[in-house]
């Protein structure tokens, strides 16, 4: 053998012993076990937080059920709305400093085509219903799935004073919820002629114009017990999205809208005659 030729030389240091197959499954079920206390614990954290979250949630829509004190209504205009509120926070938000703008008038000082018209136009069964109009409300949901969203109203008269007075323009389930219930409450404890007064005054009619003696003065210079035919149909036409439309220079779909009401109004006039 040649003296540069050298064998190679093997480690005296004895390899470690691969771990069997019985205790790598040993290791891994003992890792899996420490993983599921720790997702147990999570599970119940997220349990108890949805049981929370529901428990406030009902808690808030039923405190409706008792709170406002709606029967004082009846003899006291209410202060400024939970509309007005929201709106006045949102001018802050933009910058703009603007106020309300709002005339509290009588039902009997609005004239008897502005009571039609935006009966007509906002609630048709009005004087029918006790505070609900199923078949409207259907045909709304309707109209909804077919956009694929929220879209169409449906609510009666008597929903969206509960939502003025005390509520938020969300759409939001919950705030549906609180408002069938103060509808009912409403319907209950005042008289159809009321809800309406009340309904006239603080409906919103323009940027900073709420009630119908605002928005007639506004629109078109006369009192709310002066308003003609085609000026409460003009009125009652925009009720549904008074920030973009004008009535008192109606776009061609306001105008439309308005001589559909008004339309309706004289035919009924016509058969009461």
């Amino acid at each position: 053998m040649s003296a540069k030729t050298r064998l190679p030389i093997r480690s005296s240091r004895p390899r470690p012993a691969r771990p069997s197959r019985a205790s790598r499954s040993a290791r891994a079920s003992h890792t899996a076990g420490s993983r599921r206390p720790r997702a147990e614990r999570v599970s119940r954290i997220l349990l108890l937080a949805l049981a929370a979250l529901l428990l406030a949630g009902m808690v808030d829509v039923g405190r409706y059920a008792v709170w406002p004190d709606v029967a004082v209504l009846a003899h006291q205009n209410p202060g400024k709305t939970a509309f007005m509120r929201w709106r006045e926070a949102q001018w802050e938000r933009e910058g703009k400093k603007k106020r309300i703008t709002q005339v509290w008038v009588p039902l009997s000082r609005v004239s008897r085509s502005a009571i039609m018209a935006v009966t007509i136009a906002e609630d048709d069964k009005f004087w029918n219903h006790e505070g609900f109009d199923f078949e409207g409300m259907e045909q709304a949901l309707q109209k909804d799935l077919e956009k694929g969203r929220i879209a169409a109203g449906g609510s009666t008269i008597t929903q969206q004073l509960a939502k003025n007075l005390w509520l938020s323009p969300s759409r939001n389930p919950l705030r549906k919820l609180k408002e069938a219930i103060l509808t009912w409450r409403l319907e209950k404890a005042l008289s159809k002629r009321r809800i309406l007064e009340l309904y006239l005054n603080v409906a919103e009619w323009g940027d900073g114009i709420f009630g119908i003696e605002a928005a007639a003065r506004a629109d078109f210079g006369v009192s709310a017990a002066g308003l003609s035919e085609e000026q409460a149909a003009r009125l009652a036409a925009v009720l549904p999205s008074p920030l973009k439309w004008s009535a008192s220079h109606p776009s061609r779909g306001v105008a439309l809208r308005a001589r559909i009401i008004l339309h309706r109004m004289q035919r009924r006039l016509g058969d009461q005659g």
